[in-house]
Formats: C-alpha cells, structure tokens, sequence
C-alpha cells in the first residue's frame, strides 16, 4: 500500500477585521502572494528533484462581511450593499489586478452597512496551474510527462469551483451556510484570466473598462490608426496602445512587431491611466465566439460593452453602409438557451442608446429627422447559420418579418443577452454590408467608397459612445435594470 504524502501549507493567517477597503485589499494581497509564492516555490523543487516529497496546499483569500440589522442601504444604489441581514464571503484571486475594483466595491459596503470586512483564508484550494500563471517561464507539465501524478501533489482546477451558477442565479449558500457576496469565485476568475490570454494574446492587465467587439478586420486597422492620432495628442488622456502579443508603444510613431500567427480573437487596448481606456476585440464571424469572448471579459467587471460590426440590412428602404441602431434582439443563436432561455427578454439600456445615438449624431453631423436618413432603430436578429439566405426563405423571412427585424447578424444578440447575464451594459450599433432580400449580397467589388467611409465613421462612432459613457457617474451606467431578486453585493 502507497502511504499518503503528507500535506504541506503556507503560515495559516487568523482572520482580520477592516475598516478601511484600501487596508483590506493591501491584506488581501498579502496573503494572496504568500500562497503563490508558496506553491510556485513548491512546484520548482519538485520539478527539479523529480519526485514529490510532500503534497503541498495553499488556499485563496477570502472576503466576508457579517451584516445583522434589516436597515436599509441607498437603494438608489444596484450594488455596494447586501439584501438580508446575514454572512456573505467571496473567494478572492489577483487582487493586484483588480485593486480598484475590490477597493470601490469594499468601500462601499462598509459606508452602507457600518460594519467592517473580514478578510482571512478561504477553504478553496489554489490550483497550481493559476498560481504560476503569471509566470511566463513556468510552465506546468501534462498529465503523464513526470514520474509522478501532479495532481497527487498539487491542487488542480476543479469545475465545481469554475462555473456561472452565481450569476445564473442557480447557487445554493455556499457550504458554510453564507451567501455569495461576489459574481465570480476566484477559480472561475482564474480560469478565464487564463483563457483571455490564449485567445486574445494579450494579457488581462491591459483591458479596459469599455469594450468593443467587432466582426470584420477594417475596424482593427481604423482602431490602431485612431489611436496613434490620439497618442499624439497629449490632451487626449490616452497613454499607450496594446496590441496582440502584449506589444506596447506610448508615442504615435512606435513600432508594433507583427505576430507570425494571429490569435483566435485578436485583442487591442487603447489604454487611460486610470483602466477607463478602450479595448477592441475582433470576434471574428458567429455566437459561439461571442459567447466565448464575452464569457472570459466578464471576469473584469467591465462598465459597458458594445458590438459594432457588419449586419445584412433586412429592409429595401435601408443602403449600404446605413447604421442600425438595435433597441431589441432576436435571439436564434442558440449557444445561450441552457444559460439564458429565450423567453428572458433582453431590454435596451437608454444610457446605452442615447450615448449611441448622440454619437452618430456628432460624427455624421446630422440630427433629429435627418438622421433617419442613414439610421433606422430596430430589432436585431442573431442567428447562428451564416448561409440562412440558401434555405427556403418563406420560413425564416416569415419570422423576420413578424418580429419587424430591420437586420441580421451572428454576434449581437449573444452579446446583449450575455452582457444581461453578467449584469455588463450592453448595446449594440451596427453597419450594413449586405442586403440579401433584395439582391444586394456581399460579393468582392461591393464595397463602394461611400461604404469604406461609413465603416470609418462607425469605429469613430463607437469610440465617441464610449467615451460619453465613461462621463456618466458609476451608478447611473451599472443600473437596477440588470440587477435580479437576490444579488450579490459586488458589481
């Protein structure tokens, strides 16, 4: 019989009581960095003797707050305070990285609750995959490379630990009996951390707190042009540009090596000082990018997300390069039914649709009636067979028709009704490329100058939006609109 190894474990730490956000999030980083100090330290000793003389155990950082009085917080407010009287906890991973989100969102509750946060050790387990994440050299061995089982000497991922059931709204108490107080545990935050990096091939640290998702590569070219205008510009507030690879520059003139081979879902991060950049992401063609996308970036807590990409316009009324501007979805994308049914409606976020409609309005210099001119206001459909147009039209045109969809596309729709699901402001503008109903398809040579243009504008567009919603205050853009019957206190 094979005896048991012996378990090894950082200095156990009693918990603490704070109240003051920036002291507990300094604690919280503190023990954070012992227990992957602990196990990178562990896991390179062994890689070097080549054999495990211990099983070696270190567990993530917890967050908690004990509230007892049934007193109101500013219910004005869709976060930063808890329902019920009752012990919430999170587990918490790299609180460097989202210092200034732990810090808000702690610093609220204490405001509104007048009690402090405790912050000790959890009783999950950090895998050690997510503990050498940050440490581009360290790379853990596959499943049967050592002489030994890695997962008999180390902590691995575990799915009952990573998954949506918080913000699905399906979550029990946690095992000891108190609520969730975040939307994430922090092995689900790591393993999209994880995730982002491989398909974006940039790191989480350089996202910024408003996203654009696009479908169609000119947007990626027009972005990193519009960022070097604005690094050139020292009132701009912008300070560098990212691009796949983690390449970097801060003047307008720096050089970006180009990658051999793109990632699945190139990233791009105009970025601000303060994370309220702005990031473009090319999502590439249909939901299950979307979803894929839009499910790893939600771990960031972003303020707002918006799809600015091509559509097939469904009214003859509508031209090329035309602007839609959706206020409602259409969702036959299928890839959120198990998560989201569709009988869950998705609704138009009016700070969302006005940023929007103002910035056509100031890039294309027109407004009121005239607008209407190269903007219609409707439902959107998202569908997940790119070449619906080959099936017998009298089925799905039925269906357009009775929703009164005024275009189609293969990404809005998941990333609205998933932008609802992770309680991230969502909106969605789009330019038509295509008019398949009325014999306009999208063949080479259909791309008319007037067209290259309004592509042009639509990024400008979507930067100006953008930067309308970062000037509203926090709570006015994360709104009670998303918010369900029980949620957790943490955006």
């Amino acid at each position: 019989m094979i005896e048991p190894l012996t378990t090894l474990t950082p200095h156990a730490h009693e918990p603490e009581l704070f109240t003051d956000a920036a002291e507990a999030v300094a604690h919280l980083e503190k023990l954070y960095a012992e227990a992957t100090d602990f196990l990178l330290d562990k896991f390179n000793e062994t890689l070097e003797s080549g054999r495990a003389a211990a099983r070696f155990r270190a567990f993530y950082p917890e967050l908690r707050i004990s509230v007892t009085s049934h007193l109101k917080a500013d219910n004005r407010l869709s976060f930063g305070h808890v329902a019920l009287p009752g012990t919430y906890a999170a587990t918490i991973t790299r609180p460097d990285l989202f210092r200034n989100y732990l810090t808000q969102q702690i610093r609220h509750l204490i405001r509104n609750h007048g009690v402090p946060v405790q912050v000790g050790l959890s009783s999950t387990p950090m895998p050690v995959h997510f503990a050498v994440a940050a440490h581009p050299s360290v790379s853990v061995p596959q499943e049967g490379v050592l002489d030994f089982s890695l997962r008999d000497v180390f902590d691995v991922p575990d799915l009952a630990n990573m998954n949506d059931d918080i913000v699905n709204g399906t979550a029990g108490h946690n095992p000891d009996g108190s609520g969730h107080l975040a939307p994430f545990t922090a092995q689900r935050v790591d393993y999209s951390l994880a995730r982002l990096s491989h398909y974006t091939a940039t790191a989480a640290e350089h996202f910024q707190n408003h996203v654009l998702f696009t479908n169609y590569q000119f947007y990626v070219d027009e972005f990193e042009s519009v960022a070097r205008q604005m690094l050139a510009d020292p009132t701009s507030g912008y300070t560098a540009f990212v691009a796949p690879g983690n390449a970097e520059i801060t003047t307008a003139g720096g050089t970006i090596p180009g990658l051999a081979k793109l990632p699945q879902m190139p990233a791009y991060h105009l970025k601000r000082d303060d994370g309220n950049g702005i990031t473009l992401v090319n999502i590439g063609v249909g939901p299950s990018n979307a979803k894929t996308a839009t499910d790893h970036i939600a771990v960031l807590r972003p303020h707002a997300w918006l799809m600015v990409g091509h559509c097939a316009g469904l009214r003859n009324s509508q031209s090329l390069g035309d602007f839609v501007l959706a206020h409602a979805y259409l969702r036959e994308d299928h890839v959120l039914d198990d998560d989201l049914p569709v009988w869950v409606p998705i609704p138009a976020l009016a700070e969302i649709q006005i940023a929007l409609q103002e910035a056509v309005a100031e890039v294309t210099k027109l407004e009121g009636y005239e607008l209407k001119r190269i903007m219609r206001t409707g439902t959107v459909a998202t569908i997940d067979n790119r070449n619906w147009e080959l099936r017998d039209q009298s089925g799905p045109v039925h269906r357009l028709s009775q929703s009164r969809a005024v275009a189609l596309d293969m990404e809005s729709a998941t990333i609205a009704a998933n932008g609802f699901r992770f309680r991230v402001p969502y909106g969605t503008l789009l330019c038509v490329s295509d008019k398949p109903l009325h014999g306009e398809l999208k063949l080479p040579g259909m791309a008319t100058e007037f067209y290259k243009t309004q592509v042009a504008s639509h990024l400008l567009i979507g930067i100006r939006a953008m930067e309308k919603l970062r000037e509203m205050p926090l709570e006015r853009i994360h709104s009670r609109k998303l918010r369900s019957f029980e949620e957790t206190a943490f955006l």
